[in-house]
């Protein structure tokens, strides 16, 4: 792959030259991790749409308070990381990046799970952790292949039934929230991994009550049972 990797002590905006690099197919501007850098790009350029062979795309640990709409011509990305910044919405183009697989939005500033991102039928990760996140659209149901999706600490007061038909999901975290409850249908979600240490990344922080804790460790049996018994009563 025809990588290009964008390393200093800061990073203040994209040298235009890149984006003349029209075949690059991995773009990396985002600190070492070992240094502890912030870089402090506010805003990443409307030329990254020219770079359309790109498939993944790092722009992590910025201050970006901005993604321009022709993020969406990058048809061919796969996996774009955007966590450590400060975002609060996304435009509606990034719903067309219909290879999109791999979407990372932690530790930003949304109070919401912007909707085009329920276009991204590909998708098969989303990490929107440490956000404000306090609704999440009944439309989510379309991400039929999500397989992992971060909820921990947001501000969810509740999740929609819709979540339920996410029959693919295998890790769903939805730690330090607000949740007082799950949907009914929580149970038929049977490709979550249910181990001891696991529940308590799923529920830990909530103050849940139906089901109560002590149900929800026991997993999707369980939950199932505790719902079914709700409703025979």
């Amino acid at each position: 792959k025809k990588k290009l990797k964008i390393s200093g002590r800061e990073l203040l905006s994209v040298p235009i030259q890149v984006f003349g690099l029209e075949q690059l197919q991995v773009l990396e501007m985002s600190p070492e991790r070992e240094s502890c850098l912030r870089y402090r790009m506010e805003l990443l350029p409307q030329e990254i749409g020219h770079l359309r062979n790109l498939t993944c795309l790092y722009v992590d640990s910025n201050s970006l308070k901005k993604i321009p709409a022709e993020i969406g011509t990058l048809s061919r990305l796969e996996r774009l990381t955007l966590s450590n910044n400060s975002l609060s919405s996304l435009p509606a183009e990034i719903g067309a990046l219909q290879r999109l697989r791999s979407l990372h939005l932690a530790n930003n500033s949304f109070t919401e799970l912007p909707a085009p991102l329920c276009q991204l039928r590909s998708l098969t990760f989303l990490d929107l952790s440490d956000n404000k996140v306090d609704t999440i659209p009944s439309s989510i149901r379309h991400l039929e292949k999500l397989e992992t999706l971060l909820l921990l600490f947001n501000s969810l007061e509740s999740l929609p039934e819709d979540v339920c038909l996410l029959r693919n999901l295998h890790t769903l975290w939805l730690g330090n929230n607000h949740l007082r409850s799950l949907p009914a249908a929580f149970g038929e979600l049977v490709n979550l991994d249910w181990g001891y240490n696991y529940c308590s990344c799923n529920f830990e922080g909530n103050p849940l009550e139906n089901p109560p804790p002590e149900v929800c460790s026991r997993g999707p049996e369980g939950i199932r049972d505790y719902f079914s018994s709700l409703h025979s009563v």
